[in-house]
């Protein structure tokens, strides 16, 4: 695995009971953690100065401007809220080897009927990638995969019928 970042590595336990809130790969932690500081720097100076500019239209009880930017400074940090909160608390892992389905791999999977394969990067629903579609590990799919090797035919029920998968290979997202 890849160096760990000084607050992982000095990261106290979590404590009993509480639940991680996601399994992130080192790569999407990274990218949080930028989004956060993001949000925390930049994020906040930019609304502030939409929201002394709206005041300086006068009236704010009916200042659509004013309103917006209020809006959005909620929104701004809820996320940062958010963020934190899964960077205080979530699993970051190495890829899997790809030798099975576990956060931080990609797997090709044949579902029942169909017969071109599809490629899903699995992991939390905070992962990103630029071409595939991410499979939470929350998921029941994404449950009925994790562990499982290619070449193995797995049933997980959906919302109305029960669906058959086909692993077809696993690999390393760091390789992709």
């Amino acid at each position: 695995m890849a160096e760990l970042p000084e607050e992982l590595r000095n990261r106290p336990p979590r404590p009993a009971g509480q639940e991680p809130t996601a399994t992130l790969t080192l790569d999407a932690y990274t990218r949080l953690r930028s989004e956060l500081e993001e949000l925390t720097i930049s994020g906040r100076d930019t609304i502030a100065e939409r929201i002394k500019a709206a005041r300086e239209h006068g009236d704010i009880r009916e200042n659509a401007d004013y309103d917006a930017a209020k809006n959005e400074q909620g929104h701004n940090e809820a996320r940062i809220r958010q963020i934190q909160e899964i960077l205080l608390t979530a699993i970051v892992v190495e890829g899997s080897s790809g030798d099975v389905v576990a956060p931080g791999t990609i797997v090709e999977v044949r579902m029942d009927g169909d017969t071109e394969p599809t490629s899903y990067l699995v992991g939390s629903i905070e992962e990103r990638h630029d071409t595939l579609e991410v499979l939470s590990t929350s998921s029941p799919l994404g449950q009925a995969l994790l562990g499982r090797a290619p070449g193995e035919t797995i049933s997980y029920d959906g919302p109305r019928r029960t669906f058959a998968v086909e692993i077809v290979s696993v690999r390393p997202a760091s390789a992709s």
